[in-house]
């Protein structure tokens, strides 16, 4: 089978692997299609901090069964979409369900190669049948399980003034769910023609460009109070720094985003304030059912995939996908 090696930032890598063999309690996939995410483009732009190369990427994925274990709920030729963050099951945070900052995890396409192949096996626990999904529907299930449980962590509620830092796909999934919670959400960046797709596309109330006096207009927005919950979404540290001057009084900010770096804030005005801060890591279970529900209802837009390719056109196309000027927002590889 084909498999897409980063060998070292910068430099992918084709080559033909043995199919794998199913492994005892797994689900054998075929890969179909594989989205495209910062963390992908941050290995292979060397900026991932929790990785070592080379390395298979690859963990927004979706695909068909084509070999289960006897009894299983799934069946060959189903449809199905892949929780990558691949947990123990045994230590204390798995134990109290929080199965997505496990002690001992292993992130498909990060921590262990990932499903920039043809094929893969993966334990049964964690491959979702996506039963209604198309395959580029299934593939973006990931993603946004990451927007929907930043959500959850913040407790948007109807009525809530919500404020987005960063509108890339993370932040984009953020928005989503944010707004199908109620709340009036506000997203601030750089790029205008992102912030345009989301007010087009994700009933965002408000955008703000980021620039000089960006702060006096989201005060504007907010008669002043600022926001009841800002998530951050940018992987900037000077951003997310920033983004606690933007948190209302009894609101909460939620950390999306990762850096390899300290964060800091003033503590007066963080405890003035009651801050609530929060970290929100990868998504749970109970994230992606509530994605594939949504996709299901038609809540998500699919125009967020702007660029596709197929797997063998990966080494030679997929930097394409670093430059802003592509307008990328979603890419997706096409596996045949």
């Amino acid at each position: 089978m084909l498999a897409i090696f980063c060998e070292t930032p910068g430099q992918l890598v084709p080559k033909e692997l043995p199919k794998p063999a199913r492994g005892e309690g797994e689900v054998l996939v075929r890969i179909r299609r594989i989205g495209v995410c910062g963390t992908d483009l941050h290995i292979f732009t060397g900026n991932q901090p929790y990785l070592s190369y080379p390395r298979i990427m690859g963990h927004e994925l979706s695909g068909t069964v084509e070999e289960a274990p006897q009894g299983s709920h799934l069946s060959v030729g189903d449809v199905v979409t892949v929780i990558p963050y691949i947990s123990c099951g045994k230590c204390s945070a798995c134990l109290k369900g929080k199965s997505n900052c496990c002690r001992n995890i292993g992130v498909l396409g990060v921590h262990r190669d990932g499903g920039m192949v043809e094929y893969l096996s993966v334990p049964q626990q964690f491959v979702l049948k996506a039963e209604g999904l198309s395959l580029d529907q299934a593939a973006m299930t990931e993603f946004l399980a990451i927007g929907a449980h930043a959500v959850r962590r913040g407790t948007v509620e109807r009525g809530q003034k919500v404020l987005i830092v960063g509108a890339g796909p993370i932040g984009m999934a953020v928005a989503v769910f944010a707004v199908l919670d109620g709340g009036e959400v506000t997203m601030i960046d750089g790029r205008t023609d992102r912030l345009d797709f989301c007010k087009e596309h994700l009933g965002v109330a408000h955008t703000v460009t980021l620039g000089e006096g960006d702060k006096d207009r989201l005060s504007e927005i907010t008669d002043g109070d600022f926001f009841d919950a800002v998530f951050d979404a940018t992987g900037n540290p000077k951003a997310m720094e920033r983004g606690f001057s933007f948190v209302g009084y009894g609101g909460s900010y939620v950390l999306v985003s990762i850096v390899a770096s300290d964060i800091s804030f003033n503590d007066p005005e963080f405890h003035k304030r009651e801050t609530t801060l929060l970290g929100s890591r990868n998504a749970t279970p109970q994230d992606f059912e509530r994605v594939l529900q949504a996709l299901r209802e038609g809540k998500v837009p699919e125009a967020l995939i702007t660029h596709r390719m197929t797997l063998a056109d990966v080494p030679s196309r997929f930097a394409g996908l670093t430059d802003p000027k592509a307008g990328v927002i979603k890419g997706m590889v096409e596996v045949a």
